[in-house]
């Protein structure tokens, strides 16, 4: 495994002075982060040789913008974990939380209130203006039907203890590449998860007012897990959905739409070749930062 170049600090607190910093100051921001923060090969190329494995949500929050936590999808956790979470990561920076699997891959998504339920007031309130975006993620084996996920979409909370929430949908049996699915979205205001894995259905049509995307493709022989030309145009993606943009040149179902207001844009590298993608988020948020700052 090639070993990507790090910073060579006297001390571990030194490290702990990466945060990168703000693109801007607008309310509208691009964050670019990994799934999860505990993986054995990151102790090779992304943590620091001896820094504590207690310590690595600490560095990689100071890393990166943003972390989507899968620990969640196969159970929720205790309202001390939650704040625990928060408070080992710096102010501006957000998870995004995988809704628990008992929900999503349930028979009947109508039936699900009180999973719902339990979740969402079950500790999340712990996380403070750290938690960003819940995903919701179905199942592959589970197609489209109109009336199901319109009544699962009618239950999903919008605010806790008077904060909004902001939900996703991951979609993920090709029935939900139809315009009936992107009209019943829409009308929820509820975005859908953008992927660029061959696996899955990918539609990059807008139908919330922020943009997800969940990229998989991450080669193990590529310090920064995709190429260059590949990466610089993720960052002008990225750049185009946070100006309020649609994006042709990516898979529709529907025609795409005009320019809107801006908005939040949050993107994972997940999966593939998992060791490089914490270089991939950070070599994607440098290039996003560059696009972002005004010419001189």
């Amino acid at each position: 495994m090639m070993k990507l170049p790090m910073p060579a600090p006297t001390s571990h607190g030194d490290l702990f002075a990466a945060t990168p910093t703000p693109a801007s100051t607008a309310t509208t921001r691009v964050r670019v982060g990994i799934g999860g923060w505990n993986f054995a090969p990151w102790r090779k190329n992304f943590y620091p040789d001896g820094l504590p494995q207690r310590r690595e949500l600490e560095y990689a929050s100071r890393q990166l913008r943003a972390i989507e936590i899968n620990g969640t999808y196969y159970g929720a956790q205790k309202p001390d974990t939650y704040a625990r979470w928060a408070a080992e990561t710096p102010q501006d920076f957000v998870f995004s939380l995988k809704a628990p699997r008992y929900i999503s891959e349930g028979k009947s998504l109508r039936d699900t209130g009180k999973g719902i339920h339990g979740f969402v007031h079950g500790g999340l309130a712990e996380m403070g203006d750290r938690l960003g975006p819940i995903l919701w993620q179905l199942a592959p084996s589970r197609p489209f039907d109109a009336d199901d996920i319109a009544m699962f979409l009618d239950l999903l909370p919008r605010e806790l203890n008077g904060a909004a929430l902001r939900h996703v949908l991951e979609v993920r049996h090709p029935s939900f590449l139809s315009e009936p699915y992107v009209a019943l979205a829409r009308s929820h205001a509820i975005p859908t998860v953008f992927t660029d894995s061959a696996d899955y259905p990918s539609l990059a049509d807008l139908t919330g007012d922020f943009s997800y995307a969940r990229l998989m493709r991450s080669e193990a022989p590529i310090a920064t897990g995709y190429p260059a030309t590949a990466l610089d145009d993720w960052a002008t993606r990225a750049q185009q959905w946070s100006a309020g943009q649609d994006i042709a040149e990516l898979p529709h179902v529907t025609a795409t739409l005009p320019a809107g207001k801006p908005r939040d844009v949050f993107v994972f590298f997940i999966s593939s070749a998992k060791q490089r993608n914490p270089a991939a988020a950070m070599s994607l948020q440098s290039r996003i930062d560059a696009l972002a700052q005004p010419a001189r």
